[in-house]
């Protein structure tokens, strides 16, 4: 059934964001994974604002990604959104997985992040 299985997602994700929040000098790094994309942004908490966003939808990253819903594409991502955020000044974030368990896209988006600079 997708609405239970919707349903135990928010759950894991109210779970999350409970111990999970971001401020100016460290700010959160939430990741969103569909069927067919992957987005991810960096969230202020205080202001609720977004700082830096990527994701496999962009123009500049769509010709660079062979297939949206592979692992290249997680780790094409995980890259862009480190270097935006360097460009910003911004070295360290808190990793928001978003009810997603932590293996496959959301693992490589990670990684690939951490392989970039960016601290978690």
């Amino acid at each position: 059934m997708p609405g239970e299985r919707m349903e135990k997602r928010g759950a894991r994700r109210q779970r999350v964001r409970r111990r999970v929040r971001g401020s100016q000098q460290r700010p959160r790094l939430a990741v969103y994974r569909s069927l067919h994309h992957i987005y991810a942004q960096v969230i202020s908490d205080e202001t609720g604002t977004t700082l830096v966003a990527s994701s496999t939808m962009a123009p500049d990253l769509r010709a660079a990604v062979k297939s949206p819903r592979s692992l290249d594409a997680a780790k094409t991502i995980g890259k862009a959104i480190a270097q935006k955020c360097m460009e910003k000044g911004i070295n360290e974030v808190v990793f928001d997985r978003n009810g997603f368990l932590y293996h496959g896209r959301i693992k490589a988006l990670a990684e690939a992040a951490r392989a970039a600079g960016l601290k978690f």
